[in-house]
């Protein structure tokens, strides 16, 4: 659908009067000092806040600041900064998609919801945050995107992940590449986001603004994912950007960072094998990198004008000075930095996320350093609401770093530890992966902890995660690697997922019965796989012959 030619002038007209608005609300300057956080509760004489929460996909959280407001114009995240909170350390628990989100929906880590891979997520049946505040009073509406439950993705996805452990490589992915389309009025790229958007601000503006009790929306966008690719097969992968003229003109090319490679004799065992199935080890021209990572910019940008029909719809009908607006992303995308693209790595490109908070009570043009992950949104959503928080959760509230609290509220709080964890256990990646994220730290462990090397990088001499320290640095590997074997048994877990994988495949394989070649053969890997069929059915046979421990 081609985008109408007034509205690239309205999204920047919107900008400029919701920050006018906002300049004149009581919570939007940083020295007002509004009631305390107590206050503001369900259960209060005092009218609740609303909560309005946008969860993207594959946003680089290192883009709501430094160096992203070099590249891209993104004018309500920027807003979101003057106005609210930004987390400058903020994780995925999980780099891929329904992981992470049954993570943040749950409030817990990976190895505890087992949603090892993009086809395991919760029950359906889970109780949620949003569920809980439904119980208690508040109006709840879901659009877009949520993939948080099991059963959802491709074939291939799933096979990709239960046979990551078999000695062979193939590529599961088309090669990245960019595609512009349209011109430049043309606005609505990702029309299914757009229509979403479109119905939750319809929400706001007829509904919402009748409500005699709080209420909380949430809106899932798939953007700025990059999208399929039906070269690469049946199943499809999905490594095209694609974006307009119009939002290719919100970035300056000029600006935007080619990454430094190693040569792939030096790279990370893992990152080989990560880099070879997302089809990244030819040679790419230091104009395809560019274009890869300006069109992904591009496509941020377009995300961004979403966010801001949320939040202009909320400023048309005087809503937005009293609810809390959440902007966040369920993981990264790696844009073609350590020559990869996608996510499902610990690298900053794919595990840092954005979370940006503004609302009545949140501390205005506020950077936060402290690490936190999606795991606190649960418990932060229920802080909001008021609704006692249960001791079993591995997130934290974030709501004594938000808030403009007394001293003695911070005080009695559960405050978060200095440490963040993530984890992956899903397809493109041939080990399980730990991150354990501190102050300048960052630890990743794989598999046993002895079979794959470990990584330490030091991100405040090493942003760009370039040397792995962690030989040089043993004391710091070993309290390290201590500290993460307190919070997770990861050698146990690996184990457990080994078992999980194989036994899965295996129910797999003997549903297909005769159609197994065939079906097998024609996945996503179909361009390596048809060139030497026996030897990766072979290599699959031997698999599934060993004898393991696990």
């Amino acid at each position: 659908m081609r985008g109408r030619c007034g509205e690239g002038a309205r999204t920047v007209v919107l900008a400029a009067l919701v920050l006018l608005l906002l300049a004149s609300t009581r919570w939007g300057g940083a020295k007002a000092r509004p009631a305390a956080w107590g206050h503001l509760g369900a259960g209060s004489s005092q009218r609740a806040r609303n909560v309005v929460m946008v969860m993207c996909d594959a946003f680089d959280g290192r883009l709501t600041f430094y160096p992203g407001n070099q590249t891209v114009i993104l004018p309500f995240i920027n807003l979101m900064k003057r106005y609210g909170t930004v987390f400058l350390n903020a994780y995925t628990n999980s780099p891929i998609c329904c992981p992470s989100r049954a993570a943040m929906w749950s409030g817990l880590f990976t190895h505890l919801t087992e949603s090892w891979n993009n086809f395991k997520g919760l029950d359906p049946n889970y109780t949620t945050w949003m569920d809980l505040m439904q119980k208690h009073g508040y109006h709840t509406q879901k659009y877009g995107k949520l993939d948080y439950t099991s059963g959802h993705h491709s074939v291939s996805n799933r096979v990709e992940a239960w046979t990551r452990d078999v000695d062979f490589l193939l590529r599961q992915e088309g090669r990245p590449m960019v595609n512009l389309t349209g011109n430049k009025t043309f606005m609505r790229v990702m029309e299914e986001d757009w229509q979403n958007t479109d119905k939750a601000a319809s929400w706001i503006r007829k509904e919402a603004t009748s409500f005699n009790q709080p209420f909380v929306l949430y809106l899932g966008l798939n953007l700025p994912h990059p999208y399929p690719s039906p070269s690469t097969g049946e199943n499809f992968g999905s490594s095209t950007f694609l974006t307009s003229p119009y939002w290719l003109e919100k970035v300056t090319y000029e600006a935007v960072k080619i990454p430094k490679w190693p040569p792939l004799s030096d790279m990370h065992p893992v990152d080989y094998y990560s880099s070879y199935t997302k089809n990244c080890t030819g040679q790419f021209t230091r104009k395809e990198i560019r274009d890869i990572r300006a069109f992904y910019y591009a496509m941020c940008a377009e995300t961004d004008a979403m966010l801001g029909q949320i939040i202009s719809a909320l400023s048309d009908t005087g809503l937005l000075k009293r609810t809390i607006v959440i902007f966040t992303a369920d993981h990264g995308e790696l844009a073609m930095e350590h020559q990869q693209f996608y996510k499902m790595s610990m690298y900053e490109a794919s595990s840092h996320v954005p979370l940006l908070v503004m609302g009545p009570s949140i501390k205005a043009h506020h950077n936060l350093s402290n690490v936190v992950s999606l795991v606190d949104i649960y418990p932060t959503m229920l802080d909001i609401a008021r609704i006692p928080i249960p001791q079993n959760l591995s997130g934290y509230s974030l709501i004594p770093l938000l808030a403009e609290m007394a001293e003695d509220e911070v005080s009695s709080r559960r405050l978060h530890p200095p440490w963040v964890l993530s984890e992956f256990h899903g397809c493109n990646v041939n080990s399980s992966t730990y991150m354990l994220r501190t102050d300048k730290w960052k630890y990743i462990a794989y598999s046993d902890g002895h079979s794959v090397p470990s990584q330490l990088f030091d991100l405040s001499a090493d942003p760009d995660e370039l040397t792995n320290i962690a030989t040089t640095f043993p004391e710091v590997t070993h309290f390290l690697d201590k500290k993460l074997r307190s919070i997770v048994n990861y050698p146990r877990i690996s184990a457990s997922v080994h078992k999980y994988n194989k036994k899965q495949f295996i129910n797999w394989k003997q549903s297909l019965g005769q159609n197994y070649s065939n079906i097998i053969a024609n996945l996503r890997w179909h361009q390596d796989w048809l060139k030497e069929p026996r030897k990766y059915k072979d290599a699959i046979h031997r698999w599934l012959q060993m004898n393991t421990n696990e």
